[in-house]
């Protein structure tokens, strides 16, 4: 069968940095011997630059690039106006393509791109996955009242009750999906990555200070490496990280990435030698910081509405304990596979005593990398997809 994949976000391994979860979707795809079309967008979400795919991977899979208007930050007006143009460029190139797709699956955000794409399959008889990546618009509910949000919610519902399947990367996507109304199959997909071999991380502690403060600790390894990769936007809490680092000498933390509130972050950690701003890392430079580090950070707002990250798989996939303070599924998570601690966001002392805990006996690194090992996720995905076509395909011949 013909797969059409629908995502403008995901970095590209042709740029140099890791394949993410579309990207390995569709080689799981091509594996299985489908033809397979990835569509992205030519401007890359993660640098803001426009992108050039001067050579193509092989990875048994085509992919088209859709023109795209930049946009110099996540929340702006002009990211909005790029998706709208998007989502129309975007059909108008889908139309010219020679060979229509039996399947299509496109990701949820942008709602735009993901309803131009549910037309497109309904009008070609397709089946249409929605693939839900983000909770829009309810992630928007911090910044703007819920009156605002009314367009998008019944375009969020528009897509998650024609759909003839869902899938989430966790399961409070999920349970959305059916919050609107979603009557079709879901399925719970984790974010999928190159496992490869998985390290053992140090054990780490603290002991308490002679004075027996709370925050003058010393660790009973020579030093904990913290690493955190990802955005620095309004979702992260790395303020109380970098205020608990200065505070712990034998501590060091390594921010990878990049976002609106850099400038702040380093006025903040201006001064401590301990915390260190790489940038934003291709592949084998954020391989190579994480098999250094002891740690990985997850420090996101439980409002952020995000349920699993990516960055909880890299960690888990290069060995390193979790120390997080978004809860819910991936608090979850870290604790069935005793991989690692919980902390109150915004509380330094929270954060300190959770980094304070000794590694628990019972630990697997390999246990929670295999869960996002995406040869397995995405067999069972293709698997579930099959049964799907065949379960339509039985049902219009009676």
């Amino acid at each position: 069968m013909t797969v059409w994949i629908v995502n403008p976000f995901d970095n590209l391994p042709l740029e140099g940095y890791r394949p993410q979860r579309y990207w390995l979707m569709a080689r799981g795809f091509a594996s299985a011997g489908h033809k397979v079309v990835y569509w992205t967008s030519d401007f890359s979400h993660a640098t803001k630059r426009k992108r050039a795919l001067v050579r193509q991977q092989d990875d048994g899979f085509a992919v088209r690039l859709v023109p795209s208007m930049p946009y110099p930050a996540n929340v702006c007006l002009r990211r909005l106006v790029s998706h709208w143009l998007l989502a129309r460029r975007w059909a108008r190139l889908a139309e010219k393509e020679s060979e229509m797709p039996d399947v299509v699956i496109a990701s949820t955000p942008p709602l735009g791109l993901c309803s131009a794409a549910l037309r497109f399959a309904k009008r070609h008889g397709a089946l249409f996955v929605a693939d839900i990546m983000d909770a829009w618009p309810e992630t928007f509910e911090r910044i703007a009242p819920r009156w605002m949000l009314s367009p998008m919610r019944r375009i969020a519902q528009r897509i998650y009750t024609q759909a003839d399947a869902v899938s989430a990367v966790a399961s409070r996507y999920i349970d959305l999906a059916k919050s609107y109304g979603a009557t079709a199959p879901v399925k719970l997909s984790y974010h999928g990555i190159d496992i490869g071999d998985v390290s053992s991380s140090i054990k780490f502690g603290f002991e308490k200070g002679s004075d027996n403060s709370t925050l003058q600790l010393r660790l009973k390894t020579p030093t904990l490496r913290l690493v955190y990769i990802g955005s620095f936007g309004a979702s992260y809490d790395l303020e109380t990280a970098i205020t608990a680092v200065k505070q712990m000498p034998n501590v060091a933390l390594d921010i990878a990435g990049s976002g609106p509130k850099e400038t702040t972050l380093r006025q903040m950690a201006d001064g401590c030698e301990r915390i260190r701003f790489r940038g934003y890392l291709a592949d084998a430079e954020m391989k190579a910081l994480l098999r250094n580090c002891d740690a990985g950070l997850v420090p996101m707002f439980p409002d952020s509405c995000v349920g699993v990250p990516y960055k909880l798989a890299d960690y888990a996939a290069a060995g390193l304990r979790i120390v997080e303070c978004l809860g819910g599924e991936t608090q979850s998570l870290v604790e069935n596979f005793h991989a690692g601690a919980h902390y109150e966001p915004r509380n330094v002392a929270s954060l300190v005593a959770a980094l304070a805990q000794p590694t628990d006996a019972n630990w697997n690194p390999s246990a929670l990398a295999a869960t996002f090992d995406a040869r397995r996720i995405f067999k069972d995905y293709v698997d579930w997809i099959e049964r799907l076509v065949e379960d339509a395909s039985r049902h219009c011949r009676q």
